[in-house]
């Protein structure tokens, strides 16, 4: 065999500098599970790991999935972010205790408006008034 012999089908050996990250629906692992199941030879499943680029911890993961229940097992698990409702309840939260807050500050300063006008009513000395009586 000589040099221009050669097959042309020769994969690119460059490395890619960082993976993606792939997501699989619930439909095709949904799919990979009863194909797996499904064969009955020795070597198939292999083969089917080979010719979808999947790994066996793949389908112990899936199978671990779905037996917790399709609904809930199948769906990505939750990574990241919280998710917007979960950053609406926080904020509703915080604002109701904001208003509480508020409505606290307002009493405590009527409180100590009616407690002065109830001290000059009475003619008893404050602290700014007893300071300029001695002076």
């Amino acid at each position: 065999m000589t040099f221009h012999d050669a097959p042309t089908n020769i994969p690119d050996p460059e490395v890619v500098p960082k993976a993606k990250r792939r997501k699989f629906s619930a439909e095709y692992k949904w799919r990979m599970l009863e194909e797996a199941d499904s064969c009955t030879e020795a070597g198939q499943v292999g083969t089917l790991l080979r010719r979808e680029g999947l790994y066996s911890s793949h389908l112990s993961t899936w199978r671990r999935q779905r037996e917790r229940g399709l609904l809930e097992g199948l769906r990505p698990r939750k990574r990241g972010r919280k998710r917007k409702d979960e950053l609406e309840r926080e904020v509703v939260r915080l604002r109701r205790e904001n208003e509480r807050l508020q409505d606290s500050l307002e009493q405590a300063e009527m409180i100590i408006e009616v407690q002065k006008k109830l001290s000059r009513l009475l003619g008893l000395a404050t602290e700014e008034n007893g300071a300029r009586r001695r002076a």
